[in-house]
């Protein structure tokens, strides 16, 4: 039984009630912005790649978009730079780890891949277009930085390689050279016309880190124009608010200000298999799932640009 949706006159009224309750001006809210012609154009010969720093974010951003390609007979994959394996909820709640564990976290690492297949799968990425490089849970900045040519060692897997046999590329070292190497071969791989990367402006470190990889390799590869991106992290308290609301639109990130994000809209079958991918994820749905379920609106955010100041390189922690 389909969900009621509201009439675009009782969104309206809904969202300034939320931004009013959530104690925010209307000046702190980015102004919804009109989609340019072309930021999406989607047909047959669309190949798509969404890069996700974890499993969930390809979803929480892009279900929509990925949905629309394969059904207009395009091709769809999606590249996880890390397999979540450092998230501290998800190893209290889910392992019942409270001291480090690197064999129990392995084995989310492992779990967390296995949901991502599922959920992509519901959103019709086809197995061969599931890649994950497996590189640590939380260090993607400090590859890119400070461990370059030398191994990073995780300090919640105890791996200095990727670990996970079913990767693209098992046993590859934790350095930002592997780790540019790894993803230029993924798009040589892909020969993407369509690029959906995490945006520098993001909050996550390890989404800024990876938007700013996804930069420096396709401006290399003179892929630039086709990199749309993205944002998960958007500032405090935001998307709000943090529970399902079907039906009405994703307002635009705080950290996006300046960026003129613009909207896909999905339709209401999109928005209803985007709530199905995402249940997918039970280990994350066990530790945040108001966050997640906040995404599952009639629209995805895109920007065409990437703010130059963000895309400095920032010192690893």
């Amino acid at each position: 039984m389909r969900r009621v949706r509201p009439t675009l006159a009782a969104t309206a009224v809904l969202v300034a009630a939320v931004v009013g309750a959530g104690g925010a001006h209307a000046a702190d809210v980015p102004p919804p912005a009109i989609a340019p012609a072309g930021l999406l154009h989607i047909d047959a010969a669309t190949t798509l790649l969404v890069v996700a720093p974890h499993p969930d974010d390809e979803t929480l951003c892009c279900a929509g978009v990925i949905q629309r390609v394969v059904h207009a007979g395009g091709q769809a994959s999606v590249v996880w730079i890390t397999s979540g394996d450092a998230t501290r909820l998800g190893l209290l709640l889910v392992e019942r780890v409270v001291f480090a564990n690197p064999e129990r976290a392995r084995a989310l690492g492992a779990r967390r891949m296995a949901e991502a297949r599922a959920a992509t799968a519901l959103l019709g990425v086809p197995s061969s277009g599931q890649m994950f490089l497996g590189y640590p849970d939380g260090a993607v900045r400090r590859l890119l930085n400070g461990n370059r040519a030398t191994r990073y060692t995780s300090r919640t897997t105890a791996a200095s390689t990727v670990p996970y046999p079913d990767a693209l590329f098992p046993d590859h070292p934790y350095t930002g050279e592997s780790l540019e190497a790894d993803f230029t071969a993924v798009l040589e791989r892909v020969h993407p016309t369509l690029v959906l990367a995490p945006s520098p402006q993001d909050d996550h470190p390890d989404h800024r880190a990876a938007g700013l990889l996804v930069i420096t390799v396709a401006r290399r590869r003179g892929l630039l124009r086709h990199v749309r991106y993205w944002i998960v992290h958007g500032g405090e308290g935001w998307p709000s608010p943090r529970t399902l609301m079907p039906g009405v639109p994703l307002t635009p990130a705080p950290r996006g200000r300046g960026l003129s994000p613009a909207p896909f809209t999905l339709e209401p079958a999109e928005e209803d298999n985007k709530l199905r991918a995402l249940e997918a994820y039970r280990t994350q749905m066990q530790v945040m799932a108001p966050f997640l379920l906040a995404f599952v609106r009639t629209t995805e955010l895109f920007s065409v640009r990437a703010a130059f100041d963000a895309m400095l390189p920032s010192p690893a922690p």
